[in-house]
C-alpha cells in the first residue's frame, strides 16, 4: 500500500468514526457533567452522568416529532432538558407529575392528585416553611399539569430553582434520562470519587 493509499485509508476510519460519534451523541446517548447542587443528595457538583436519549423517542430531523418511543417521562425519572428561560443552558431535574397531574405543595410535603407523594431522595437544609403568595418554595398551587408538559424539581428541595419557579418543560425539549454515573471528580478535595462510579441513577 503506497502513501497515499494509506493516507486515504486513515481518513475513511476517522471520518467514520467521527459520523457514528455524531450519530451516537445525537441519538443514543450523551455525557453530562452536574454543575450546581440542586440535584443533592443524589448528583453531587462534578459527577458526570451518561443520558439515554433514545428511551423517550427519537427526533425526526429538523423537526419536534418522535419515532420509536418506548416510553414517556414518568414522575421520578431524571431527566435532562432546555431550559425553557434559556434553551442554550441544559438543566437535570426529577419528573413529580406528568401531564394531567394536579400538584400542589403544602409545607414542603408534595401532593399529587391529592395524596401526599412518598420522596426518600429529597433533601431540605432549611427547616422554615414560607408562605406561598409571593414565594413558592413550600407552598404553591394546586396546578393542572397540561397536556404534553412535565412539572420538575430538584432533590435539594430548598435550594432549587425549577418548575414551581418557572413552569412546566415541554416535552419536545427533553433530551433524555440520566441513568449512570460514569465519572465523579471532588473539586474541593482535588480528587476522584471512586465510589460514585458506575452509580445507577435513580
Amino acid at each position: 500500500m503506497n502513501k497515499q493509499n494509506k493516507f486515504l485509508e486513515y481518513a475513511k476510519a476517522i471520518i467514520t468514526a467521527l459520523i457514528l460519534a455524531l450519530i451516537i451523541r445525537t441519538y443514543v446517548v450523551q455525557a453530562f457533567k452536574i454543575p450546581s447542587g440542586s440535584m443533592l443528595q443524589t448528583l453531587l457538583i462534578g459527577d458526570h452522568i451518561l443520558v439515554n436519549k433514545f428511551i423517550y423517542g427519537t427526533k425526526i430531523p429538523f423537526s419536534d416529532n418522535r419515532i420509536l418511543i418506548f416510553t414517556k417521562p414518568k414522575r421520578g425519572d431524571i431527566i435532562v432538558f432546555k431550559y425553557p428561560e434559556d434553551p442554550s443552558r441544559d438543566f437535570i431535574k426529577r419528573v413529580i407529575a406528568t401531564e394531567g397531574d394536579i400538584i400542589e405543595g403544602r409545607n414542603k410535603v408534595i401532593y399529587v392528585n391529592g395524596e401526599p407523594i412518598q420522596e426518600p431522595y429529597v433533601q431540605h437544609t432549611d427547616n422554615s416553611s414560607q408562605a406561598g403568595r409571593i414565594e413558592p418554595r413550600d407552598n404553591f398551587g394546586p396546578y393542572l399539569v397540561p397536556k404534553d408538559k412535565l412539572f420538575v424539581m430538584g432533590d435539594n428541595r430548598d435550594q432549587s430553582y425549577d418548575s414551581r419557579y418557572w413552569g412546566y418543560v415541554d416535552m419536545k425539549e427533553v433530551k433524555g434520562k440520566a441513568f449512570i454515573i460514569y465519572w465523579s471528580w471532588d473539586n474541593i478535595k482535588k480528587m476522584p470519587r471512586i465510589g460514585r462510579i458506575g452509580k445507577l441513577i435513580h
